[in-house]
């Protein structure tokens, strides 16, 4: 048996059956099997995982009776088999059914020849499988094609129109690049680039950031360069918005929903390691995570607690030069990172989730200084998260001004999905 399409079917069942995070999950079993070709692991597992919406919709057509009481052994396999026979032109036809099918003979007996006969089927009425017309239903004529839940597509279309929510869909099922943030306490961004091509990477800067590169090349993180802390992996738009709120040296700052750390650490760097970081969460093992890295950066001016946004603390009140508050969303924006996102369900838009993350706001407000700055950011270009959230907070708190705020989206940025809003406390 293939042990590189074992390797994606552990995955692969593991993330419909528990709901894991395939970037978790991947990492786990490529360690686990050691297969010979993990770059063929990853390709099959996040291509079924991004296509998984549009893949169903083929095996429905395929399937006379549908995919409702396909089981999940059965279905993972499909699904592999039809993304290897429609997607990887690299895969030989005859390779995509035959290991399909042996593996089935092993994980799925007795339904060997029912998988063997749709994926033949596949290749027989390929042509005449089309997408939903798009002029009846643009909406889910864009779920299918671009494998979004159909909430997803219709707040998207709310929020920024068919023309613009199509080129979001897009780029959200582009392959992510590899971004690191230089550890400028260490070294410099050019001196880093240099080094890491002197090692065979492929590097480019960023001009959003002169602490961003983007990496192409295996091992990045078991070269000497990682293990001694001259940079870490981080979006350029979540530096942005350590950046934003552009905390000072010895300054006091509380960075309330911290993890898993990349804003604290980076807020850190750019304090040169003077002053003092509160970092809170409610997830003891992700602090651990915050104070290990820390260790491996060299930082120590970041001290962590446990502790709830939700949860109001007094002996905070007006003791922070600035806060930064990266408030648990939806995530909508990271979803080039994160596929198993585009199939989350909410009935209600995140209309729910935003109220929890105006309420984590106010707190946070309470504990900026007289003239100083709270910044506001999430992971998603829900609108119902980010400007929304702004309007009410500024509604109820006129002590506070807006001094600056930015969507960053995919498509246009190039950067994950990402809103930043800075507030100046003006008033006790």
């Amino acid at each position: 048996m293939d042990l590189n399409r074992k390797t994606a079917y552990d995955t692969l069942l593991e993330i419909e059956k528990n709901e894991a995070y395939s970037n978790i999950e991947l990492n786990k079993q490529i360690k686990l099997s050691s297969p010979d070709s993990p770059a063929f692991v990853r390709e099959l597992v996040y291509g079924v995982t991004e296509n998984r919406i549009q893949l169903d919709y083929i095996l429905d057509f395929l399937i006379p009776r549908g995919i409702k009481k396909v089981k999940k052994q059965d279905l993972t396999l499909l699904r592999m088999g039809i993304y290897q026979l429609k997607w990887m032109n690299s895969v030989p036809e005859y390779a995509a059914v035959n290991e399909t099918v042996k593996m089935a003979k092993k994980f799925c007996r007795g339904r060997e020849g029912f998988i063997n006969g749709v994926l033949r089927g596949y290749l027989k009425k390929k042509d005449e499988i089309n997408l939903p017309n798009r002029d009846e239903n643009i909406e889910k004529y864009l779920s299918v094609k671009y494998s979004f839940a159909l909430w997803i597509v219709k707040l998207f279309i709310k929020d920024y129109g068919v023309c613009e929510a199509e080129k979001i869909l897009a780029a959200s099922n582009m392959s992510p690049k590899l971004t690191i943030r230089v550890n400028l306490l260490k070294n410099t961004r050019e001196q880093m680039k240099l080094m890491l091509e002197e090692k065979g990477f492929s590097v480019e800067e960023s001009l959003l950031s002169e602490r961003i590169l983007f990496v192409k090349g295996s091992g990045l993180l078991d070269t000497e360069f990682y293990k001694k802390g001259y940079f870490s992996v981080q979006d350029e738009a979540s530096v942005l918005a350590a950046e934003t709120l552009n905390p000072k040296p010895f300054e006091k700052v509380y960075d309330i929903c911290a993890a898993p750390g990349g804003k604290t650490l980076a807020m850190a760097e750019i304090m040169e390691d003077k002053g003092e970081i509160l970092a809170f969460d409610i997830f003891p093992h992700k602090l651990n995570l915050i104070d290990k890295a820390a260790k491996r950066l060299s930082l120590t001016c970041i001290k962590t607690f446990i502790g709830d946004g939700e949860v109001f603390k007094s002996e905070l009140v007006s003791t922070a030069d600035k806060v930064l508050v990266d408030a648990p969303c939806s995530g909508l924006g990271v979803i080039i990172k994160k596929p198993e996102i585009k199939y989350k369900e909410i009935t209600d838009d995140c209309v729910g989730l935003s109220m929890k993350q105006l309420h984590i706001l106010e707190n946070a407000s309470k504990y900026v200084k007289t003239g100083g700055q709270l910044v506001y950011s999430t992971c998603t270009i829900n609108k119902i998260e980010n400007n929304n959230v702004i309007e009410k907070f500024l509604e109820k708190n006129s002590n506070y001004s807006m001094t600056y705020m930015k969507q960053f989206l995919p498509n246009i940025d190039g950067t994950d999905g990402f809103f930043i809003c800075k507030l100046k406390k003006e008033l006790d």
